[in-house]
């Protein structure tokens, strides 16, 4: 993974756990939906898959 994935990463975990907040409260399924989140969104450098799907071999089908 390169540095501009990991920057890009880092900003979308921004929309659940806002920057300069604590994680304090943040609960475990609250960490769960963010990474479920995550690893359902389609990447370009995937080919358009998910990382779920490649990582699954299985197709989702969201579309």
């Amino acid at each position: 993974m390169g540095a501009g994935t990991n920057e890009n990463t880092n900003s979308l975990l921004r929309d659940w756990f806002p920057k300069g907040e604590s994680l304090d409260d943040v609960s475990d399924s609250e960490v769960q939906e963010a990474c479920d989140s995550l690893n359902r969104r389609p990447r370009k450098r995937l080919k358009w898959k998910c990382p779920w799907e490649v990582y699954h071999c299985q197709s989702l089908h969201l579309l």
